[in-house]
């Protein structure tokens, strides 16, 4: 029977994923504490992500890949290079030793080799790996996604519980997506006429952040926006005295990224339906 893999499967996504397969699954998580989030998945591996022996043994009887691993801040145990380059080029090497059929990638909306932010750039050369590989494979770029639990929808909600939110650069544009739709675009893209390349999937509608908290808002929320370059010096000035800061100058350039693209040809490709704003924030909020 068909075994699909999925890498970096504690995060939201990945939990969500796992309960919608319908075929054998293979989780893949680097550490004990992620695993524990998994509770008593029956096929459970810890592997660092650039062990390709353990990559290989993981692969082992698999016929697909879902590889979800990516990080907006880098820390003293991860940077871009290694949760992204290095970890694709491992799976990769694996994936081919295993015969694996097909892999499937989450990438994020803005990914480019040619981005002044880092996270961006690695991000592309990830895809890039991947795509010019043997191996038939899909990369599914996203921006900021919505699910009922997770941390965008409760930070999103908890700036609309209030009556002055304050953000970053308000005017920047926003296309949520809802969690379910990426999944069913990975269930999608894992069929035997999945597409290959590289897809755009987002929300059917772009907006200002100022107008994402206030479709959020039951309270009438007012948010006060703050200059970028107030966000990067505070950034950079964390960076700069603690090993592990809250926030990063590359993080802020991902989350300040204006997304607004015409997400039917995306959906059209995979043939899903994408959910709606308020029907999207709805189910969050519930």
């Amino acid at each position: 029977m068909d075994r699909v893999l999925v890498t970096g499967a504690n995060g939201h996504l990945g939990r969500r994923l796992l309960k919608e397969l319908k075929t054998p699954t293979r989780a893949v998580v680097r550490s004990e504490t992620a695993a524990s989030k998994l509770g008593d998945h029956d096929d459970l591996r810890i592997v660092d992500y650039t062990d390709e022996e353990g990559l290989r043994q993981a692969c082992a009887d698999c016929t697909a890949i879902v590889h979800l691993v990516g990080i907006i801040k880098e820390s003293a145990r991860a940077t871009y290079a290694s949760a992204h380059e290095e970890s694709t080029r491992s799976l990769l090497n694996a994936a081919a030793h295993a015969g694996v059929g097909r892999i499937v990638y989450l990438s994020i909306l803005g990914a480019s080799e040619d981005s002044a932010n880092a996270c961006l750039a690695s991000k592309a050369r990830a895809e890039s790996i991947l795509l010019e590989s043997a191996t038939p494979a899909l990369v599914i770029r996203v921006p900021m996604v919505l699910g009922e639990g997770d941390y965008a929808s409760v930070a999103l909600l908890a700036k609309a519980r209030r009556a002055v939110a304050f953000t970053f650069r308000a005017s920047s544009l926003e296309q949520p997506i809802y969690a379910g739709d990426v999944i069913d675009a990975i269930l999608a893209a894992l069929g035997p006429r999945g597409p290959t390349g590289i897809v755009e999937l987002a929300g059917p509608r772009s907006l200002t952040r100022r107008a994402l908290i206030s479709a959020a808002s039951a309270v009438g929320t007012r948010t006060v926006s703050l200059p970028s370059a107030f966000g990067q010096v505070l950034a950079w000035s964390l960076e700069r005295m603690s090993r592990n800061p809250p926030v990063t100058p590359a993080m802020l350039g991902v989350l300040d990224h204006d997304d607004d693209i015409d997400p039917q040809p995306g959906a059209e490709a995979l043939g899903i339906r994408l959910t709606g704003l308020a029907e999207m924030l709805a189910r969050v909020a519930g």
